[in-house]
């Protein structure tokens, strides 16, 4: 797992909470512009800076705006594009219609300005339909009759307001003119009924700021309909506040987009939304008020259908009331409250049928595990880990067949059946999915890049029902993060189990409570005198039925489990202990400790360590706390906060594996360091390679430059070790001086050198063993 700051696309910044503030504002500042420059002016002849340039402002400003939101989000949401689109459409019809008022032409109707008018009619309704269908696959029936009751309620009110154009377009004369006159307020009409149907999905989260959208449109409807009303009796004037209206709407609608681009937002936040029972409320009393008023005056016909059609769908739920709610009682208890999609019970209840219905056709389960999602809840918080799930999910179900099922089984796994596929087709399948994954996820205030395991069991070869598929992938997900090979397929023979890693979590607290933990320390070895400086700390774990054990056969494990805070704990107290008992001999050396990710940003970690240290009668100084490169673009401003607090206490930092990673070297320059350890790849081939040589003297001239020192890890060899010295490289770890050992073992090798005074010469140095230390 790696994070990153959120960027916008091509290099431009992200839009947060402060770029999308100063464009909403811009927006409505340009409207407020116009509308007052409507208030000022005086002449009923044409204004150029009003009915010109202000005019044109007020379209062609939110457009513009509405494609750099499409660019900055990298054309990815269709919603955006097309409400771009109508921006764009509404600005080209105004801008026609200026320039022909401006030559003192009267526009007539239809013109060239109407086909731009239309086409924000056109793409604004496609906006609302990639809304709503967004959302129908989390809708429960009484919501949508409830959005379909919104709708039509609120179109029967429209009907009746509307009433006088439609009864001019039916009775009178029959006109080209006349039809697209009458075609806008019941364009309008559609635009009003959509949102108020998407008013009703109460609860439902259908994007940032899109109570904006819903005013911009009621707003530019209500001016059409003013239009339409005042044109029809000969009373319209240009400069009034109605046009005003049109500028404000299209400004609000602007303003949406605006907010679809924002990458801020808290993680799982959701969109305000009326009260459950409000549009079918209010929208049974508009129904009625219609009927009645029918009942004294001449009512449209079309008013009456659709108030008579509101109510009866009013009514529906009454009538099935009961089974409505057994039926969305039954989908909540098979669907995952997260992630929207079918839960564990949904699957063992659904694949058994699957299996049934197809007989012995051919079909994969495949188990997908995300790698590191422990780390990202610990570090980053459950609500980033939340909305990472959210996200993944999403991913996840675009890439699935009509036919396929995806289910959640719980915390960070999840379950794919795939049904007349083979082993070949099930991992062609498992690359796509995983190929889906490589994207960063934008989790608002921090990007982040997760990968994922994948384990495959086929029916009916590998198991005869789901739990025995079940079992077969877990096994072969297991495999696969072990190899990190990505996926696995289970074949019944190869399965990898190494006793050494399968490690329960009550095994891991027993190792942690019973003294299990113990420390090796590596000397470290100034290349110009041939002191030994310092030490660095490793952790190891006897085992009671397995012996000694490495770090990578069980750090990952103590990750999962939560328990890195607990280790890091024994191990800062045991290293800090060894450290006392070196300076109560006369050994002056400091004790280098690695540290995780969630340890790093733990405000808490700095009073720690001042207590450890002072508890024992030690400075500070005496403690090296080694951080990878990952750890700190994870979380950097929390990272700069705590590292600074431990560099004020005397505690020295350095940073481990450098150029191992990919992240920015600006870090060097933001964060308190005082050591880089070069990466024991550039080492090894060093002696055997020009450009590895280049890359060593390049970086510890960068380390002297920033008043940093250097320190060399996996020195194996003299040449390598001579080759650091007259490159100037400070420090060396390596077998080529000594492997890890126990304390009592590193004293006597001391004492063997002379006690740090004089120190053995390059050939009588104590190599270790040809392998390399793993580390924690």
């Amino acid at each position: 797992m790696t994070t990153e700051e959120p960027a916008g696309r091509r290099g431009f910044p992200a839009i947060d909470g402060r770029h999308s503030r100063v464009w909403i504002l811009g927006l409505l500042a340009v409207a407020a512009a116009f509308s007052a420059g409507l208030a000022f002016r005086s002449a009923e002849e044409f204004s150029p800076l009003v009915d010109g340039l202000l005019a044109l402002l007020t379209v062609w400003v939110p457009a513009a705006v509405g494609w750099l939101v499409v660019h900055r989000t990298g054309r990815r949401r269709l919603e955006i594009i097309l409400a771009a689109g109508a921006l764009s459409c509404q600005a080209a019809g105004e801008t026609y219609y200026v320039l022909k008022s401006a030559t003192g032409e009267d526009v007539p109707l239809p013109s060239a300005a109407d086909v731009g008018y239309t086409g924000f009619y056109v793409f604004m309704l496609a906006t609302l339909a990639v809304v709503i269908r967004r959302r129908l696959p989390d809708m429960t029936w009484p919501v949508v009759l409830d959005s379909a009751v919104g709708a039509l309620g609120a179109s029967a009110m429209l009907a009746v307001v509307l009433d006088p154009i439609l009864n001019t377009v039916l009775d009178g004369p029959r006109s080209l003119a006349m039809a697209l006159g009458a075609a806008y307020p019941l364009l309008d009409l559609v635009l009003v009924a959509a949102v108020i149907g998407i008013a009703a999905t109460t609860g439902r989260n259908i994007g940032r700021g899109w109570g904006l959208l819903v005013l911009g449109l009621l707003t530019f409807a209500g001016a059409d309909i003013g239009y339409a009303l005042l044109e029809l009796n000969s009373v319209y004037a240009v400069g009034t506040p109605l046009d005003a209206s049109w500028a404000l709407g299209i400004a609000l609608i602007g303003a949406w987009v605006v907010m679809q681009g924002r990458t801020d937002d808290a993680p799982g936040a959701e969109a305000r939304a009326l009260p459950s029972q409000a549009v079918p409320a209010l929208a049974t009393l508009a129904s009625l008020f219609v009927l009645i008023l029918g009942t004294q005056v001449r009512v449209l016909v079309l008013a009456v259908v659709l108030a008579s059609l509101t109510l009866a769908l009013a009514a529906l739920p009454l009538v099935f009331r009961q089974r409505i709610r057994l039926a969305d009682v039954q989908r909540q208890a098979r669907t995952d409250e997260l992630t929207g999609l079918p839960n564990r019970r949904a699957l063992y209840t659904d694949v058994p049928k699957r299996l049934a219905a197809n007989g012995r056709r051919r079909s994969a389960v495949l188990l997908l595990d995300l790698d590191k999602f422990k780390e990202i809840n610990d570090s980053l918080g459950h609500d980033v880990g939340d909305a990472l799930l959210s996200q993944v999910s999403a991913r996840l179900a675009g890439q699935l067949r009509p036919t396929d099922l995806l289910a959640r089984m719980g915390g960070d796994e999840f379950v794919l059946h795939v049904e007349n596929v083979g082993a070949g087709e099930a991992q062609a399948v498992a690359l796509k999915l995983r190929s889906a994954l490589a994207e960063p996820f934008d989790l608002g205030s921090v990007t982040v890049h997760v990968n994922a395991s994948i384990g495959i069991s086929c029916y009916p070869d590998q198991g005869q029902d789901l739990t025995m598929l079940l079992r077969r992938a877990d096994l072969a997900m297991y495999t696969a993060k072990s190899t990190h090979s990505g996926h696995f397929v289970y074949d019944g023979g190869e399965i990898i189990f190494d006793p050494r890693q399968a490690h329960t979590v009550q095994t891991l607290k027993e190792a942690v409570c019973g003294d299990q933990l113990l420390l090796h320390f590596q000397p470290k070895v100034d290349l110009a005198t041939g002191d030994v400086r310092g030490v660095e700390a490793l952790v190891r774990w006897q085992h009671p039925d397995l012996g000694l054990l490495q770090p990578d056969d069980f750090l990952k494990r103590f990750e999962e489990a939560g328990l890195m805070p607990a280790l890091t704990g024994i191990v800062l107290g045991k290293a800090l202990d060894q450290a006392a008992a070196w300076a109560a001999k006369g050994r002056d050396l400091t004790v280098a400790v690695n540290l995780s990710a969630p340890s790093i940003i733990d405000s808490g970690l700095p009073a720690q360590i001042g207590t450890m240290t002072s508890a024992r009668g030690l400075s500070p100084s005496v403690l090296v706390l080694e951080i990878t490169e990952d750890v700190l673009v994870a979380d950097r401003d929390r990272a700069r906060t705590v590292l600074t607090t431990l560099r004020d206490l005397g505690v020295r930092i350095a940073v481990d594996d450098f150029g191992k990673g990919y992240s920015s070297l600006s870090y060097l320059r933001e964060l308190p360091i005082d050591e880089l350890k070069l990466d024991k790849s550039f080492i090894l081939s060093m002696t055997d390679d020009s450009r590895a040589t280049a890359l060593v003297v390049s970086t510890i001239d960068l380390a002297h430059s920033l008043g940093l020192d250097m320190t060399a890890e996996g020195v194996e060899s003299a040449g390598a070790y001579r080759a650091l010295s007259d490159y100037g490289c400070d420090l060396a770890q390596g077998y080529f001086m000594s492997k890890p050992l126990p304390a009592a073992e590193l004293d006597a090798w001391l004492t063997e050198r002379g006690q740090q005074t004089q120190p053995a010469p390059f050939s009588d140095l104590h190599p270790g063993p040809a392998a390399v230390v793993a580390r924690p």
